[in-house]
C-alpha cells in the first residue's frame, strides 16, 4: 500500500459564493511523482486526530498570511493579506498533533512560516520594506514562470536537505512576501538566500520535518532535484506506515 499523504489547501472567495478551499493540482503530481496518494485535509474544527490516523506524512503547502498576533506583532502591515482565523487554528492543531506523533512534514512556502510560528518564531510581515538589501523575492505567478529558478539558495550539505539534493547550492523560485525573522527554538536553518534570508529548516529531533520558503511543487518536473524533496516524504512516511501497522509510533 503507498503512503497516504494529506495537504493542507488555502481558504478563498469565489465569485458572490461565499468561501472555497483551494490549491493548485502540482501539489498533488508532485506527491504522485514521488509514490504516495495525495489527499485533502480541509480546514476544520472538528479535531486533527481522526486524520493523523489516516495520513503517513504531511505537506502544510503555500497560500495566505497568518494573523500577525499569533506571533506577537501588535500591528498589521498593509501588505498583510487574506488572513483566515479557521485555516490558522486547523493548521497550528494539525502541526502540534504531527510533531507530537513524529508525523513525517514537509512545509512549503506559508508551511514553513506556519512551523516557525508554531514553535514559537516569528516573521518578516513583509520583506521588501522590512528587511534590508532583500534580494527579489517575487516572480509572475503565470503558466511557465514558477516552473524556473530566481535566485539561488545556499544549502547546509550536512543536513536533511542537503541528503536529499546532494548539494550546496540549488536554484528556486519565489512567491513570498513573508518570511522568517526570529527562528523558533528547535529549528535549524539549513538554506539562505543571498541576502541571508531563511529559505529553508529542519527539526533535527524529529524523523523528518523539513521546510522550504520556495515552491518545489512548481518545479520538479523541470527541474528534478526538487522532486527530491518529496521523494524524502514518501521514504519516511512509507516507514512511519509500517510503523503504525506494528504499533510502534508515537501515540498522539
Amino acid at each position: 500500500m503507498k503512503p497516504v499523504i494529506g495537504i493542507t489547501p488555502g481558504i478563498g472567495a469565489f465569485e458572490n459564493r461565499g468561501e472555497i478551499f483551494r490549491m493548485e493540482i502540482s501539489y498533488v503530481q508532485a506527491v504522485e511523482a514521488a509514490g504516495g496518494v495525495p489527499i485533502l485535509l480541509p480546514p476544520s474544527g472538528a479535531g486533527v486526530a481522526e486524520l493523523l490516523g489516516i495520513v503517513d506524512g504531511i505537506i502544510f503547502s503555500g497560500g495566505a498570511d497568518i494573523r500577525p498576533d499569533r506571533y506577537g506583532d501588535d500591528y498589521v502591515h498593509e501588505k498583510t493579506y487574506g488572513i483566515s482565523d479557521l485555516r490558522d487554528d486547523f493548521e497550528f492543531a494539525l502541526l502540534e498533533a504531527a510533531l507530537r506523533a513524529d508525523v513525517p512534514i514537509l512545509a512549503i512556502c506559508r508551511g514553513i512560516q506556519v512551523l516557525n510560528v508554531g514553535l514559537g518564531g516569528t516573521l518578516y510581515q513583509d520583506v521588501p520594506t522590512e528587511y534590508p538589501n532583500a534580494v527579489r523575492h517575487s516572480q509572475p505567478w503565470e503558466i511557465g514562470s514558477f516552473e524556473h529558478p530566481i535566485h539561488d539558495v545556499a544549502i547546509e550539505r550536512d543536513s536533511l536537505i542537503g541528503d536529499l539534493l546532494g548539494t550546496t547550492t540549488v536554484g528556486t523560485n519565489s512567491a513570498h512576501h513573508q518570511s522568517l525573522k526570529r527562528l523558533a527554538p528547535g529549528l535549524r536553518v539549513v538554506g539562505r538566500s543571498a541576502d541571508q534570508g531563511i529559505e529553508a529548516v529542519e527539526l533535527p529531533d524529529k524523523r523528518f520535518v523539513l521546510g522550504v520558503q520556495w515552491h518545489p511543487e512548481k518545479m520538479f518536473q523541470a527541474h528534478e532535484e526538487h522532486l527530491r524533496l518529496f521523494a524524502g516524504l514518501l521514504a519516511e512516511a512509507r516507514t512511519y506506515k509500517a510503523q503504525k501497522a506494528l504499533g510502534t509510533v508515537a501515540a498522539d
